[in-house]
């Protein structure tokens, strides 16, 4: 298959605002494609040793995190289904308010990252460990500013943490990855500290639970789920804690 085709079927497999039967036609159509072209970063998951710095707990019992690796959807499924994450919320971080719009966000040009905002009990889970699934199952950190059919700044592998010690551990973490060449390629997730993170539009939140037959979710996402449970049965709920649920309770 040539650059052109491949450009073709990339575009046509790119996201949408909103499901629609058009663009669920289409996908399907290119769905066989994709598996040969675009190997989700969820087929690729592995074993990666846990980081040898990690952050200690505090007295709270809720700590917050925003963590982007490429299309939110499958980042935010992947840690809705973490033991110890109270909330995965969806949303923008790297850019201004004004450009924090799906629409806006998709140009590449506001500086933003599709990210997600996780909030977790750091005595159930540390942060530590959040990045080891980070790294290993949610997104392929050696991918520079493009996850899957997703290309773009928007798409880019980000850490932005809310103090200094998690910018601290994100920091000793990937220099260990690469200095052990844990990967194929270069770790290039990149730390953005003293970001403001900016909730998405509500039809994406929960999109993996509420969409589990969307092509891209099957062909992309639910195979992270799978390696989840696979590669960190402990830390695997098979209850994901929904942003709707979420929102009830308050």
């Amino acid at each position: 298959m040539n650059g052109a085709s491949k450009d073709i079927i990339r575009r046509t497999l790119s996201r949408v605002a909103r499901p629609t039967a058009f663009a669920v036609g289409a996908v399907l159509l290119a769905g066989v494609a994709l598996q040969f072209i675009s190997r989700a970063s969820a087929e690729d998951a592995r074993v990666i040793p846990a980081p040898t710095v990690d952050e200690k707990p505090g007295s709270g019992s809720a700590e917050t995190t925003v963590l982007a690796g490429g299309c939110f959807w499958g980042v935010q499924g992947v840690f809705q289904h973490v033991n110890g994450v109270i909330s995965a919320t969806s949303g923008y971080a790297g850019g201004n308010k004004d450009g924090a719009h799906y629409e806006m966000v998709g140009t590449g040009d506001t500086g933003h990252a599709e990210s997600v905002r996780i909030v977790f009990d750091p005595h159930k889970i540390s942060y530590g460990h959040l990045l080891q699934i980070y790294f290993s199952v949610a997104h392929d950190p050696t991918e520079l500013n493009y996850q899957g059919p997703d290309s773009g700044t928007q798409y880019r592998s980000a850490i932005f943490p809310t103090n200094a010690e998690q910018a601290s551990v994100a920091k000793a973490y990937i220099d260990q990855l690469n200095h052990a060449k844990v990967f194929d390629g270069a770790v290039v997730t990149k730390i953005e500290p003293a970001r403001q993170f900016y909730a998405a539009e509500d039809y994406h939140q929960d999109f993996l639970t509420t969409h589990p037959d969307y092509p891209y979710i099957v062909i992309n996402d639910l195979p992270k789920i799978k390696n989840l449970q696979r590669i960190f049965p402990k830390d695997y709920r098979a209850d994901p804690v929904l942003v709707e649920a979420s929102a009830s309770a308050k």
